[in-house]
């Protein structure tokens, strides 16, 4: 009986839209990230080697000696840095363009006057009160 409750609550909780967008979105990011890394290795890296002479991929560091020596591998690093900023800046200007497009599209509605105040200051000793008082509560004053 136990288990029907937990498997009830565990599909609930996959079928909620929230969840199943983040699926969405991982799939989709995945899918994007290997554009990226492709346009950044294919496209990008070729270009910066032409014009700086640099192939970022193949910068290493052999730490020792021999043929068991670890390596450094700093340029692919500096490869993977490149991709992420290439993939921020892109998502950052698709979400920039979405809310461009969602401001448009979403109707304006007027902006609300304020409130008319609903308390006044005592000129005698204040604090404050209604709006509507002839005399003060505090200081008994007449107002």
């Amino acid at each position: 009986m136990k288990e029907k409750g937990i498997i009830a609550e565990f599909k609930k909780f996959i079928m909620r839209g929230n969840v199943m967008d983040m699926a969405v979105g991982v799939i989709v990011g995945g899918a994007f990230t290997s554009i990226v890394t492709s346009l950044n290795t294919d496209i990008l890296s070729p270009l910066l080697a032409i014009l700086g002479g640099i192939d970022f991929s193949h910068l290493s560091i052999t730490l020792g000696t021999g043929e068991e020596a670890p390596v450094l591998a700093y340029g692919n690093f500096i490869t993977a840095i490149i991709n992420f900023l290439i993939t921020a800046f892109v998502i950052f200007m698709l979400v920039k363009v979405i809310n461009i497009i969602n401001d448009k599209l979403t109707p304006k509605t007027p902006e609300e006057a304020p409130a008319a105040p609903s308390t006044k200051i005592c000129p005698y000793c204040k604090s404050e009160i209604a709006i509507d008082a002839t005399r003060c509560p505090h200081c008994t004053s007449e107002l």
